[in-house]
């Protein structure tokens, strides 16, 4: 992983010890909250509902056993022993003191960790795939891309102050783990004709208020053009992008507005003024960032399981029941990559304890590398385990509570703190959460009901990915009341699509019957156990699922008016 070198160390202390004067002031009184909100955004910390929250960078999810137990400290210390792992691949403490938060920061800045740039309107963490560098289906590890895109973005002058907040998301395999349709800026990387590396452009894409899936508006950038490229989308974006709507300031809606290909045309203009200048990318370049990411120590490992490991499958249900669920295919013979669950059914989806994430650094340690991932689905992974150490392994997390088997299933729940914690919420997302757990909370039905993926959001702002999820739930508010609205159909990867609302909200206690019937209908009309809960939504349409929640369109149609 990228380790900083005397410039990254130098920025990060300074800015710890300039925003302590600045918290400083503004506790004495000297700077006004309206002086002092731009200054704590840049730093990660924002005001929530019951305290402030600060938001940790965690750059493309990547994060070593020594971080994790410095954020495990810093939890236990400065928090309430805890932390919320985002979408964003981000780590965030909902409870920090104030007046403590510059110790915070300057305790995180021992071991290259920060909150720049983790808010306000600016180049927010650029995300990737979670099995990024271990997987056998990618080209290549987007990694150090992401690492240039880090460091290009950081404090540059010219996007300090964009219209909104800008998110970029790279991918480097068929599948897009990274979501790229549904990011300002998406990167897939790809080779053209020749066999030279360089990118598919996705732009316009975002959730929201108005969620749009993203235009490609480049079938191939050359490599060496990465930063260049995206430089000029920035400017396009920055010159025309509103400032006089919050609601209408995002990209996806200036390339809605313009078009994607009106818009690619005035990126291509800005591109031609930019094209081979100093922010092109040289191979040596490339090779300094992509030298942070050399692949591990791997052992030289036999293909075929050993005898012990076969036994455990067999002579322990709930090891093979998790191996299923919590293991993924390595590039590497003899290794896998091991989805550390943070979906404990009556656990909030993306919490975990203090000692929880000492345990995964031990994990990490003790099974692999040192090196820990954070997925935007808010569950952590270990990227490199030898396979036969896995009943051990399995054993460890067991201890800690991080090895529920439901990686994939209805109780995967992506989930935003909501209500609980967002002063921006409708509703609560946790508590709803927990309570369409606790409903499937037997995992041989989940099994049989197969992979869904179930997202919850608390307000339009779209947090929890609701219009994504296979099962999308989103908090409204209803004079002054909780209520959800359910959507279905939504999918990430290489064919996005945003999900369908299916008809007029429920309270928040009908919300588990509302599931319950839903999977019923799906069950009742699969055409084997291997057809997904999406497939068959995509295949039937999604009324079928209304009139079993409904009991008919007619009634529906009558509950909307």
């Amino acid at each position: 992983m990228y380790r900083y070198d005397q410039y990254d160390q130098t920025l990060v202390d300074e800015r710890v010890e300039q925003f302590r004067d600045q918290t400083r002031r503004f506790l004495a009184g000297e700077l006004s909250e309206d002086e002092f909100k731009p200054l704590r955004l840049q730093n990660g910390l924002y005001v929530q509902k019951h305290a402030p929250m600060l938001r940790i960078a965690i750059p493309y999810g990547t994060v070593s056993s020594v971080q994790m137990r410095k954020l495990a400290d810093v939890a236990d210390r400065y928090d309430r022993g805890y932390g919320h792992f985002s979408t964003r691949q981000n780590l965030q403490l909902n409870w920090p003191e104030l007046g403590r938060v510059p110790d915070l920061l300057a305790e995180l800045a021992t071991v290259e960790m920060h909150g720049i740039q983790t808010s306000g309107n600016c180049v927010r963490n650029v995300t990737t795939d979670h099995f990024a560098g271990v997987s056998p289906d990618e080209l290549v590890d987007p990694r150090p891309y992401c690492e240039l895109l880090r460091q290009w973005s950081t404090f540059h002058p010219e996007f300090t102050f964009l219209p909104r907040k800008f998110k970029i998301a790279v991918s480097a395999s068929a599948a897009d783990r990274a979501a790229v349709q549904v990011h300002d800026i998406g990167l897939r990387v790809a080779r053209n004709a020749e066999g030279a590396l360089g990118f598919e452009v996705w732009a316009g894409g975002g959730l929201g208020r108005t969620p749009i899936i993203g235009s490609c508006i480049r079938s191939f950038l050359p490599e060496r053009e990465l930063l260049n490229y995206v430089e000029a989308i920035l400017r396009v974006y920055n010159r025309f992008g509103r400032r006089d709507n919050l609601y209408k300031a995002r990209i996806k809606i200036l390339v809605r507005e313009l078009g994607a290909q009106a818009f690619a045309a005035e990126v291509e203009e800005e591109w031609s003024a930019l094209r081979d200048g100093p922010a092109a990318l040289s191979d040596d370049e490339i090779a300094r960032v992509a030298a942070y990411f050399t692949p591990p120590a791997y052992r030289n490992l036999p293909a075929e399981p050993s005898a012990p490991y076969q036994d455990a499958l067999v002579s322990q249900p709930g090891f093979a029941a998790w191996v299923r669920r919590c293991t993924h295919a390595h590039r590497v013979p003899g290794y896998v990559s091991v989805t550390v669950s943070l979906k404990e059914h009556g656990q909030a989806p993306g919490d975990a304890t203090s000692e929880q994430m000492r345990a995964v650094a031990d994990a990490a340690e003790a099974f692999g590398f040192g090196e820990i991932r954070v997925t935007h689905h808010q569950n952590l992974v270990l990227p490199d385990v030898e396979r036969d150490s896995l009943p051990a392994l399995h054993t460890l997390l067991r201890k800690s509570r991080l090895a529920t088997p439901n990686i994939g299933l209805l109780t995967d729940i992506i989930a935003c703190p909501g209500g609980d914690f967002c002063a921006l919420a409708n509703a609560v997302a946790i508590p709803v959460a927990q309570s369409i757990q606790a409903r499937f909370d037997d995992l041989d039905d989940l099994y049989d009901i197969g992979e869904v993926e179930l997202n919850i959001s608390g307000c339009i702002n779209s947090c929890g990915h609701h219009h994504i999820g296979h099962i999308g739930i989103l908090g409204v508010d209803k004079a002054g009341e909780e209520w959800y609205q359910i959507s279905l159909g939504g999918v990430q990867g290489p064919v996005a699509a945003i999900g369908r609302i299916i008809g007029p909200s429920f309270s928040r206690g009908e919300i588990p019957d509302v599931i319950e019937r839903l999977v019923r209908a799906y069950v009742a009309r699969r055409a084997s156990v291997e057809e997904r809960f999406i497939d068959v939504v995509q295949r039937l349409g999604i009324e079928p699922f209304k009139e079993a929640v409904y009991g008919s369109s007619d009634r529906s149609q009558r509950a909307a008016a």
